[in-house]
């Protein structure tokens, strides 16, 4: 039938698919880099013992049958592969049912890591990024008309990202509504970017500009993703363009460019590419394929919707194993106050509480030292920087890693290690290992230029007193803030 196909479509699915195969990339990268100290065999929260606790039918994953770090770093290079290889557009090589086995494969593997991940993957850009790539697996190769009801999908899963975060803006913390947020925003996120500084010190005016046009992107535009050409496109446009926004204040992983994907998924490029070239009507089984598809998104759509309409909407939600509809959201509330802890260790006997043996780690990402300059590293995730951030919240998001986290710094373990930007103790273990909660603010302009700092931190308390191994000893054990997934960042 001819309203299955929307062949005016095809460049945007095109661009969609390359930078969907290019998040894959850099997700696969960052799993295999990292998971050993994470979740391996001997990680602070190891895969073997989650399993052992967790059934099959909570958690689908293949290291349900079997694991071992061997086999993690096979299923992450190989989703990095099949990664490159949809880059490089070999599923247009395919026949059909191959080129959709290329796209179901990384999806696959890392659903399996996401469901075995626990608080290192509980982001929902992970949760994103797997219902963007389950979609991604029915769009077609770009010799074949693209299917309207999968791209209707996608404006469907971009609606939810942009009008759940507008609601639990204005749901949550009153300084959205009062066009307040940004005084505090660029300076207490998660991981501030280069460019943070500068955008924490705009005019007042100017952030209470950015929060209004916030609002409009996410509470009315996503309305207009649903309306005729052109304004579907100028409308996907704009929310591209505010993602940008968000690309250059902060570091927020792939949650911006998946999302500016989506948007441009929604584009109509025929004004600037004229008519598109011959498409192939898609088979029969294709097409029922892509009902059923869609039946089964249109049923499972039914809590994510109940969700958005609650008073009591939560964030960054799956409503099934497979995260195939999740609700999406972020920052219903924004600190005032940034907290950071500082990680030390001392090769003394007996340590001192201000003596200058005590040396602090340095992480890459999260703020350390006063003088040092945020860097950029999204769309990669950066996950014990920002699980270190969520601690300083908290003690309670440090529970069950943070104690693990020390004894490997304790014992000298070099995956772990890996993990940090700068080891003090580089020819041998410290004996002792503390943790620090400063409060850190930007500096201002003239600090700046007569210190070269971009922070400046105070001493708070004792985050963890100083431990050694033959010691256990675990940060405080109470809070009632959400968990880090639902506290994911947007």
């Amino acid at each position: 039938m001819e309203w299955f196909t929307a062949p005016d479509y095809w460049l945007a699915r095109l661009v969609f698919q390359r930078a969907l195969a290019a998040v894959y990339l850099v997700a696969f990268v960052g799993a295999a880099l990292q998971f050993r100290a994470l979740i391996g065999e001997r990680g602070m929260l190891p895969v073997p013992r989650f399993t052992a606790r967790v059934p099959f039918r909570r958690a689908p994953s293949l290291f349900q049958l079997r694991y071992s770090d061997r086999l993690f770093a096979v299923a992450a290079c190989t989703g990095a592969l099949c990664a490159v290889a949809l880059l490089a557009g070999l599923d247009a090589e395919l026949p059909l049912w191959a080129g959709m086995l290329l796209w179901l494969l990384p999806w696959l593997l890392y659903l399996s890591i996401v469901n075995v991940g626990q608080t290192w993957y509980g982001f929902g850009w992970e949760s994103l990024l797997l219902e963007t790539g389950f979609l991604a697996v029915f769009l077609g190769p770009h010799d074949l008309a693209p299917p309207l009801l999968v791209l209707f999908l996608l404006r469907w899963l971009l609606f939810r990202v942009e009008f759940g975060a507008g609601l639990i803006k204005m749901r949550g913390d009153a300084c959205w509504r009062k066009l307040t947020c940004l005084d505090y925003h660029h300076e207490t996120q998660p991981m501030p970017g280069p460019l943070s500084w500068f955008f924490h010190h705009l005019p007042k005016p100017v952030h209470r500009v950015e929060v209004a046009a916030n609002h409009a992107t996410q509470l009315l535009l996503p309305f207009l993703l649903f309306t005729p050409q052109p304004v579907a496109s100028c409308a996907a446009v704009v929310m591209a363009v505010t993602q940008l926004w968000l690309v250059l204040s902060g570091n927020f992983s792939w949650l911006n460019w998946l999302t500016i994907a989506l948007a441009l998924s929604a584009v109509d490029f025929t004004p600037l590419t004229g008519a598109p070239p011959a498409l192939a009507e898609p088979p029969l089984w294709y097409e029922l394929m892509v009902y059923a598809v869609t039946a089964l998104v249109l049923v499972l759509s039914y809590r994510p919707v109940r969700n958005l309409l609650s008073r009591r909407q939560v964030m960054n939600s799956s409503f099934d194993p497979l995260h195939l509809v999740n609700s999406y959201g972020a920052f219903g509330s924004v600190g005032r106050i940034r907290h950071e802890i500082a990680v030390e260790g001392t090769d003394e006997p007996v340590p001192l509480p201000d003596g200058a043996a005590w040396k602090e780690y340095g992480f890459h990402g999260k703020p350390g030292e006063p003088g040092r300059m945020p860097r950029q590293f999204a769309p990669y995730h950066l996950r014990l920087d920002w699980m270190m951030w969520f601690a300083a919240l908290s003690p309670a998001y440090a529970r069950g890693w943070f104690g693990a986290f020390v004894e490997r710094l304790l014992e000298g373990d070099r995956d772990t290690l890996k993990l940090l930007r700068h080891n003090p103790f580089p020819d041998a273990p410290p004996r002792f290992v503390r943790a620090r909660l400063y409060r850190y603010r930007y500096t201002t302009w003239g600090e700046l230029r007569a210190t070269g700092a971009w922070w400046d931190r105070t001493y708070v308390r004792e985050f963890l007193p100083p431990t050694r191994l033959t010691t256990t000893s675990q940060p405080p054990q109470h809070s009632d803030r959400p968990s880090p997934s639902q506290s994911s960042d947007h």
